[in-house]
Formats: structure tokens, C-alpha cells, sequence
């Protein structure tokens, strides 16, 4: 039985078109981080194919060399991707990729640093997990404990950082958190199993602005950034608490406990309602209004929460009122009502998709779950469950595609895509 635990029940406004947060990078031809314009994987202009196959909107395939589960993010004609090379002498080269929107062209290459690793890495993830951002001026790519780098869209440097900790990871996991935009600053996540800590960066010249410590272990979530009655707050799951900072100082907002052990699934939210979750070695996902402040577990700031079911290592989809999440790792998906947590279907399985680690993400009217053997399943976006079309890019897929104008860019294990009519 699916399970809601209630603090309050409250119809809210959840059109995603209308969100309280804007970061700047929203238009209708780009995707300028990997969760979309407005963090909840939802493109507001985007009209991509609903099918797809070897003779079938295919536009171009274009080799990616090395490996990496980042994800694509794409700004008028140009397209940034990053992968880690390896080197005849067992180093590897951790790189960034521009190619041409319209062609896939490889229109330039940077290798940000090269070397081995510090440890190792799970086998399922490499290193370069952590996906780039861009403003359209310049894109911003981390490579973990190997360096933060600011480049031109044009891939001239402007500056770096390669002062943080090195990170030791809960076991040699690997590294996968992304940098963030809010506004002028450049957020950038530290958990580990040393000195956790949040950063804020001005992001025209990689300084400081404040540096937040944080009493948690290794976690793998991105920040969410969100605009709610009146502040800007920067929201990480955790798997002490869930937590808001003010991106003003970095001062904590508020708290609230009950996620699970190493959490990887990013924060969702609009209107000040944010959903957090995770899924390994139990269940968790709330949804919390964002006015309160300190520890808000006990009060009625927690509007819902499940305790089952939840998502594990991709992140959840908040589309219109609708919030969609897999069990765990797992093709199985759920789609609530994102006001009151009941249920318009649960634990659905989607035939062709066994395992997930791609985020599913919205444009026009639909969703497209990825799984990781690179079927791409599309749904209609609505209360309930309908298959459009199944397609596969005939190689293993573990990156967030990217909606843009009317394509949609997958990241395989080798190659590339751009899907377009």
C-alpha cells in the first residue's frame, strides 16, 4: 500500500510555467544545466521528437572520447560536454568539449588538468560525473577533487580553482556533484567524509563570496536554487537533514531530517514548496514550504512525506502538478499530485527499462525516462500512465538528456546524439 504521512494538506498553485525562480539561463533554445532552466527538468519551449531510431530523427552521432556520466547542456549553437581521457601512461585527461549544435562538429576541446586520481571510483561511475553549466557567456565544468574551471563559450580560460579539499568519498564511490548558478554566484557542493562544506563563488572571477561547513558525510546531490518569499535559498539533500542556505551569506535557513544513507537524488520545487528524497537503505521523500526556519521536522512547514518507493540515484521530475520519481534504481515509476502527495499512479513498470541513473525530464506535453541500457520510454505528461513510443540509441546511457528547441541531445557511453525532426 502506498503510505502519505500528513503535517497539512494544502492545494497549492504548482504550475512549473509560473515558478518563482528564474536563474538567468532560460530560453527556448538552450538547457544551460543539466537539471534544465528552472531545476526541475522541464523545458517550457521545448518540442523535441517523441520517436527516434538508426533511419528516424537521428540528426547527427558525433564520438565523445573517454568516458563520463555528465550531461550534455547546450546554448544556441553550442553544445558542452566533459569526459575524462585516458592517457597511454594509465593518467587521464579531464576535458571539456564544445561541438556544433547544427552539425556536431567538434568545434574545440580543453583539457582542464590531467593525471591520476587520487582513489578510485565505483564501477558504474568514472570521472567526470559532474555535469557543466553555462550562462551563455561562459561554462563553467568541475572534475571533483581535479579542479574547478571558468572558460569563454568560445573556451578561452578565465580562471580556476584547484584549492578545495581532496575529497574522500564513502566507499570510493567517486565524486558526481555539479556546480551550480544563482545569479552572480557559482554554488559548488563538498560532502565527503572529511570537512564538508558549501561554497559561493563570484562566478566572473572564482573568488570566494562565503564558505558554509557542513556536518555531513559523502553525499552526490546537486544544489537546488529557488526564490521564495523573498530570498534566494540554495537547497541540499543531506543525509543528516535536508537543508536551505540563504545565498546571500550562506547562513542556514532551516532543517529537516529523515533522508536516507549516501544521497544522490537532487531537490525539486516552485512556489516555495520544495520536494527532497532519496532511496538507499530506506525510503524518504517530503515535500516542505520553505518559510519556516530552523528545524522544521515537527511542524506544519512539512506538508507531506511517503516512506517508500523512493527515488535512489536519479533525481525526481516536478512537471505542472505532477512529481514523478523511480523506486530506487529501477525502471519503476511513480507520478504523484505534487500538493497533496496522493498518488496518480505508483511503482509502474516501463517495459524496456530494467535500471536508471538518468533523470527523467519534460517538454511538450510529455516525459522521457531514460533507462541504462539506452531506451529512451515516452509518456504523456499526465495524471495517468500512457507509453507514446520506445526508442533506443544502441549503446548504454547513464547522463540526463538535454531538451532545446525542438532537439533532444543524449550523452551514450560513446557517442553524442542530437534527436531533431
Amino acid at each position: 500500500m502506498f503510505m502519505i504521512q500528513k503535517a497539512a494538506v494544502l492545494r497549492l498553485p504548482m504550475l512549473v510555467a509560473l515558478a518563482s525562480f528564474s536563474s538567468g539561463l532560460g530560453y527556448a533554445e538552450n538547457w544551460g544545466h543539466w537539471r534544465g532552466d528552472n531545476g526541475n527538468s522541464v523545458s517550457r519551449d521545448a518540442t523535441p521528437p517523441t520517436s527516434w531510431g538508426p533511419k528516424e530523427n537521428i540528426k547527427w552521432k558525433v564520438v565523445v572520447p573517454g568516458s563520463g556520466s555528465s550531461s550534455p547542456v547546450v546554448w544556441n549553437e553550442r553544445i558542452f560536454v566533459t569526459s575524462a581521457v585516458p592517457t597511454p601512461s594509465a593518467e587521464y585527461e579531464f576535458s571539456v568539449f564544445c561541438f556544433d549544435r547544427q552539425s556536431g562538429k567538434q568545434n574545440w576541446k580543453r583539457i582542464a588538468t590531467a593525471g591520476q586520481p587520487h582513489e578510485g571510483t565505483h564501477s558504474t561511475n568514472g570521472y567526470a560525473s559532474a555535469s557543466p553549466c553555462t550562462d551563455g557567456e561562459h561554462v563553467y565544468v568541475q572534475f571533483g577533487s581535479r579542479g574547478l574551471y571558468c572558460y569563454t563559450v568560445d573556451g578561452q580560460l578565465v580562471w580556476n580553482r584547484s584549492d578545495f579539499p581532496e575529497m574522500t568519498m564513502r566507499g570510493t564511490f567517486g565524486e558526481g556533484s555539479s556546480p551550480t548558478l544563482a545569479g552572480d554566484l557559482l554554488i559548488v557542493p563538498c560532502d565527503h567524509e572529511g570537512e564538508s562544506a558549501l561554497y559561493a563563488l563570484n562566478k566572473k572571477t572564482g573568488k570566494t563570496v562565503w564558505e558554509t561547513k557542513r556536518d555531513e558525510p559523502s553525499c552526490w546531490a546537486t544544489p537546488f536554487v529557488m526564490k521564495a518569499h523573498g530570498t534566494t535559498q540554495i537547497i541540499m539533500n543531506g543525509e543528516n537533514f535536508a537543508r536551505a542556505y540563504d545565498a546571500k551569506d550562506g547562513n542556514e535557513l532551516w532543517r529537516c531530517g529523515g533522508q536516507t544513507q549516501r544521497p544522490v537524488a537532487c531537490a525539486v520545487g516552485a512556489n516555495g514548496v520544495v520536494y527532497i528524497g532519496s532511496g538507499f537503505r530506506g525510503s524518504f521523500l517530503g515535500a516542505f514550504q520553505t518559510h519556516q526556519r530552523g528545524d522544521i521536522g515537527a511542524s506544519d512547514a512539512v506538508l507531506w512525506s511517503v516512506t517508500r518507493d523512493t527515488p535512489d540515484i536519479a533525481s525526481p521530475l516536478l512537471s505542472q502538478d505532477r512529481l514523478y520519481y523511480h523506486k530506487g534504481k529501477t525502471g519503476m515509476l511513480t507520478c504523484l499530485d505534487a500538493a497533496t502527495g496522493r498518488p496518480h499512479y505508483t511503482t509502474t513498470r516501463i517495459p524496456d527499462i530494467r535500471s536508471t541513473y538518468a533523470s527523467p525530464v519534460a517538454a511538450g506535453g510529455h516525459v522521457y525516462v531514460t533507462g541504462r541500457a539506452g531506451t529512451t520510454v515516452v509518456i504523456k505528461d499526465a495524471d495517468e500512465f500512457e507509453i507514446v513510443s520506445s526508442n533506443s540509441v544502441g549503446e548504454p546511457v547513464d547522463a540526463t538528456p538535454a531538451l532545446a528547441g525542438g532537439d533532444l541531445f543524449i550523452r551514450g557511453q560513446k557517442h553524442l546524439f542530437r534527436i531533431s525532426k
